[in-house]
């Protein structure tokens, strides 16, 4: 029986393995094409694919069966749980692959892209640019169909060029500039601040006007530290929570 491939991943030794292992193969799961195969590879393939022991792809394996994505059944095998609900808390611990995990999972409808000036708001950003490119997309849960966020993303002219519209419906904006765009992302820096919701956010996530919601800024950059990529999101803020884990060390 053919097995899912999952994508691989650059290991950062200072954070937890099981816990890169376990973000990295859930953004696989939740990014996979419907005719994908649904069973995993036995844990001793797995672990030799991302490079790390039995015992820690073991740990990686339980946190995705208990947050209900996939199941294991003895003699069987691992299988992805085709109807899971993929909403869950946003958690950041440091690394892009658990930033690219965690925007995963939902479904984008991409309502318009195109070109605008640079928004003065992000000029410090920008700072050789006139123009940059725009997506806009609203990402809903894909069991209730409820809206749980809308996204604008502000992207390098450049890098724009190479991006597939279809993409940006099936994958988050840090996944498509660095797997499908081939971009060099080195760093992404997150604010996340409280606001109130305005007319568009609003009407877009089905809350009351003025109505408490998270406001996300992301910035992406290239090896160079450049930004490639801005994002601005406005998420309900009854569907979201934080936290943020930093490394003394």
């Amino acid at each position: 029986m053919t097995s899912f491939a999952p994508d691989s991943i650059v290991l950062n030794r200072k954070l937890p393995l099981w816990y890169q292992v376990s973000q990295s193969l859930r953004a696989s799961i939740l990014g996979r094409s419907p005719q994908d195969p649904l069973r995993l590879p036995t844990e001793e393939q797995l672990a030799g694919h991302y490079g790390v022991s039995v015992l820690t792809m073991r740990q990686a394996l339980k946190e995705l069966e208990d947050e209900g994505l996939i199941s294991r059944h003895r003699r069987r095998g691992t299988f992805i749980e085709p109807h899971a609900r993929r909403g869950s808390p946003v958690r950041l611990l440091g690394s892009v692959d658990a930033i690219v995990a965690q925007q995963s999972g939902m479904t984008a409808e991409l309502l318009d892209h195109g070109t605008t000036p640079v928004p003065a708001e992000l000029a410090e950003f920008f700072p050789d640019l006139s123009e940059v490119a725009t997506y806009h997309r609203l990402r809903s849960d894909e069991k209730t169909g409820e809206p749980t966020n809308h996204a604008r993303n502000y992207v390098r002219p450049e890098l724009a060029a190479r991006i597939d519209l279809d993409d940006l419906v099936r994958w988050p904006m840090t996944k498509v500039l660095r797997d499908a765009v081939g971009a060099d992302i080195s760093r992404i820096t997150d604010t996340v601040e409280a606001r109130l919701a305005d007319p568009e956010t609003a009407k877009l996530l089905q809350v009351p006007l003025l109505s408490p919601i998270l406001h996300y800024t992301g910035v992406t950059y290239d090896a160079g530290g450049r930004p490639a990529d801005v994002a601005v999101i406005q998420y309900r803020g009854d569907r979201f929570s934080f936290t943020v884990t930093l490394d003394a060390t």
